[in-house]
């Protein structure tokens, strides 16, 4: 007998300061998989969601508040595979993004938030396995994107 097995589609938001030298990373709770762990904010598309980026503002909103403001690029993405515990996929599309201002104020999935250093996230623990790639695929992104490739959300 097979299971019906089926899969999310899961935006992540890889969020850097103006200086591209800090990620901002919150501290996960009450999860399944990886809970107190470290990761990007984001979550699932909805089906209430008009647009891939109706998603992402309305993740970034739920997740650290309508006050942040974010510019992101959102027409492309760090595309990664997830299994999870219950033998369900994710897809998990990392988009890149700057922190332009506003106050974080992390919901109740999370117990904290870090601003944490590009250079010493190798060693920043505990995090998902693949932060430091994600991080370093979009650092390199953000650090030749011209300004009208961004979105503000």
């Amino acid at each position: 007998m097979t299971k019906n097995l089926s899969f999310q589609y899961c935006q992540k938001l890889v969020v850097l300061n103006e200086g591209l030298d800090s990620v901002l990373l919150a501290k996960r709770k009450g999860e399944a998989d990886f809970d107190g762990v470290f990761s990007f904010i984001g979550g699932k598309m909805e089906t209430t969601d008009e647009t891939l980026l109706a998603g992402m503002q309305r993740e970034k909103n739920e997740e650290v508040g309508d006050e942040v403001r974010l510019k992101v690029l959102p027409k492309e993405s760090y595309n990664l595979l997830f299994r999870k515990k219950d033998g369900n996929s994710m897809v998990l599309p990392h988009i890149a993004g700057v922190y332009t201002g506003g106050t974080i104020n992390i919901n109740e999935e999370y117990s904290d938030y870090a601003w944490v250093a590009v250079e010493g996230l190798e060693s920043f623990e505990p995090k998902i396995g693949t932060v430091v790639e994600a991080t370093t695929w979009a650092v390199g992104r953000l650090s030749v994107a011209a300004e009208s490739d961004f979105v503000e959300i």
